[in-house]
């Protein structure tokens, strides 16, 4: 059995999670996006050792805590490569966005492939190339468990911006119909922001993407 928990941080409101292997005790965090000291105070509590920190991609709400997290824990910080520039482009994201000022984020120790399988102890996880909100975004498909930390690209009822930098539309749209939709419709989906869902849930209402959905 996984351990599967969340917590939501920072200004942006975004979902961080935590996947642990019940056997081993190891864990992932993905999407650290803000607040290192609670995501540790969660790890602890779950008596887990971080042995990844792995991201769906590098928007700054989603990497805020990935270099506290990766002192902390000497965990490698995962990124699929497409998105080096969006990590790279973070301390000015956050002057624009923000109005603040943020240490550059160190690049990641590894680059994540589209097929390529994350072990976690014992639990495994399917790295799935779905750009479109981002050009590195990935998700992470946990088939044991039945569910995917799928970040930014497919929400409750909405899907993840397209109109900012390195954002595209159409692309994102063919990430969620071929990667996201091609799963069975019982897989849960928790998304960077807002309430987990299901596949068979959107495939059906989503007014952007669902059996209904007009073009964009």
């Amino acid at each position: 059995m996984a351990i599967v928990c969340g917590i939501t941080v920072g200004l942006l409101q975004e979902n961080c999670y935590i996947l642990g292997c019940e056997t081993t005790r190891q864990c992932a965090v993905i999407d650290p996006g803000d607040n290192a000291r609670a995501i540790l105070k969660l790890v602890r509590q779950h008596d887990l050792t971080v042995v990844a920190i792995l991201n769906t991609h590098a928007h700054l709400d989603h990497v805020m805590a990935v270099d506290p997290l990766r002192a902390a824990t000497q965990a490698p910080f995962y990124l699929h490569r497409a998105d080096l520039p969006t990590l790279r482009d973070v301390p000015n994201r956050a002057r624009l966005w923000l109005d603040t000022e943020l240490d550059p984020i160190g690049d990641p120790d590894e680059f994540l492939e589209h097929g390529q399988i994350l072990s976690i102890g014992q639990e495994e996880l399917e790295v799935r190339f779905t750009p479109g909100h981002a050009p590195g975004h990935v998700v992470f498909v946990h088939h044991a468990g039945r569910q995917v930390f799928g970040g930014d690209t497919l929400f409750q009822g909405s899907i993840g911006r397209y109109d900012l930098p390195g954002a595209d539309g159409p692309t994102l749209l063919r990430s969620i119909h071929e990667q996201l939709f091609s799963l069975p419709d019982d897989y849960v989906v928790y998304p960077g922001h807002g309430e987990a869902t299901t596949i068979g849930e959107e495939r059906v209402s989503n007014p952007f993407v669902g059996r209904y959905a007009t073009a964009l």
